[in-house]
């Protein structure tokens, strides 16, 4: 079975006109979208995919670049499409904040019976560090990686050979022994700030410093709008751009 991954977008929090970073995995057996931020369902609509056609979403963490879309989403699939509930794939201490520290101000409707996260999506919690089939011939692992102190966040390994980052802090070490050498993940998609100090994501200056067979497997995503500025600066590695589709497995 073929398994895709195609970026919505590849931007930073910031950037104005590359989208949030998000990804949809395509399937034979069904569309997961990670990440749904505020951009994500106009990218969405430009690769014509329906809110109903999104069988699963996973949340790496609560920033709006990454959860802000979830709310159309939402009352898209409630409205347009019959009340649809589309999975969505979190961690137990993701599901605790998200609904009361994101959602419910614009998404609480009392008078019409919806009052939880669970009105509008079927939840689907994952364990910490435990691979997870999401679809068939597609599985997740949630691993903790450090992004704003004291708040949860994930990275992705998904079917043991590919790494996605969403977004964290640069870890040599969990690149180098566990991504590499350990899983020897053939593809690393990973957050790249391209200036400036790395104080909750991984810098382009701190990435070169990686050996060169490690960054020939690197696409960097999540970058800012004058990212033409460094093409030919990024040693081995290689931007990714937006619609872009890689084949996984």
């Amino acid at each position: 079975m073929s398994l895709q991954i195609q970026m919505l977008g590849t931007g930073s929090a910031f950037a104005k006109t590359l989208y949030n970073t998000s990804a949809l995995v395509r399937s034979t057996n069904g569309n997961v979208l990670i990440d749904c931020g505020y951009s994500t369902p106009k990218s969405l609509h430009e690769i014509n995919i329906q809110p109903d056609q999104i069988d699963g979403i996973i949340i790496s963490h609560i920033h709006a670049d990454h959860v802000g879309g979830l709310e159309e989403m939402a009352f898209r699939l409630l409205y347009e499409f019959n009340h649809k509930k589309t999975k969505l794939f979190l961690t137990q201490s993701i599901a605790a904040i998200l609904w009361e520290n994101t959602l419910k101000g614009g998404m609480y409707n009392p008078s019409d019976g919806f009052t939880r996260i669970e009105d509008y999506f079927e939840i689907v919690l994952i364990d910490e560090h435990i691979p997870t089939e999401i679809l068939p011939g597609f599985t997740v692992e949630m691993i903790t990686t450090m992004h704003i102190p004291h708040k949860p966040n994930y990275s992705l390994f998904i079917n043991d050979r590919t790494f996605y980052s969403a977004d964290t802090q640069f870890n040599a070490e969990l690149l180098m022994q566990e991504v590499v050498n350990k899983r020897n993940c053939h593809t690393i998609l990973h957050d790249c700030q391209l200036s400036g100090y790395g104080a909750i994501h991984a810098t382009l200056e701190q990435l070169l410093t990686l050996p060169h067979d490690i960054q020939e497997r690197i696409y960097l995503m999540h970058y800012g709008d004058n990212m033409m500025n460094y093409i030919g600066k990024t040693g081995s590695m290689r931007f990714i751009q937006q619609h872009e589709v890689l084949t996984l497995s």
